[in-house]
């Protein structure tokens, strides 16, 4: 099935800071470029992670500490290829990672959030759990969702990756069922066309913005 769904409102009024989250070949970032053509200030945590781990990023004498010299790549960079290796076979790599590049995240976002003055701003957050502090900082939460086998076909015809190695990484983000509980919204993107996801995400853009459409 295909469409918008909408859980219970939260009660916050009026919404100023929206949450957005999905799978990985969810169709997320789509949704992102529409909301910041409807006048949204997008912060992106996945772009900001990886500034944070290029060369000179912020972050790397502390991966370094952490994880060996061995994590910095011959071009100055957290090897990401290893680093995405070793958190999936030790899962307290992965949470060693985290460690240190969530709070460096959070705290750039909301620098980035705050130059946005007047703007709704949208946070792009692709593992945004309950148990996130995300879930705090928003007013509103937008999940796109779609099955496991779309997601798988998405991303091998974008990329090249295995099945399994898409399933692997599936395997290790917030469930689907998890993440569409605690969403105020949630855009089910199966069988849209792109005029279709569009104009869902236009219809909650006016519906959270108390604008006609």
């Amino acid at each position: 099935m295909d469409g918008l769904g909408l859980n219970p409102p939260r009660g916050v009024h009026p919404v100023r800071r929206v949450g957005l989250t999905g799978g990985i070949g969810s169709g997320k970032s789509t949704v992102a470029r529409y909301l910041v053509d409807a006048g949204a200030l997008l912060v992106d945590t996945d772009a900001i992670a990886r500034a944070l781990t290029l060369p000179g990023g912020a972050a790397l004498p502390a991966l370094a500490t952490e994880f060996g010299a061995g994590i910095i790549g011959p071009d100055g960079a957290m090897d990401r290829e290893r680093m995405r290796a070793l958190a999936f076979s030790e899962p307290e790599a992965k949470r060693r990672l985290e460690r240190i590049l969530h709070p460096m995240i959070g705290q750039m976002a909301l620098q980035q959030a705050d130059a946005g003055a007047g703007q709704v701003v949208v946070f792009d957050v692709p593992l945004l759990g309950e148990s996130s502090p995300w879930r705090q900082r928003v007013d509103r939460l937008l999940v796109v969702d779609c099955s496991d086998d779309t997601q798988v076909a998405r991303v091998m015809r974008r990329s090249g990756w295995s099945e399994d190695a898409v399933r692997r990484v599936i395997a290790h983000q917030t469930p689907r069922a998890a993440r569409r509980a605690i969403g105020d919204a949630v855009i089910v993107n199966e069988g849209l066309s792109l005029a279709q996801l569009a104009a869902q995400v236009r219809a909650l853009w006016a519906l959270w913005n108390n604008q006609p459409h």
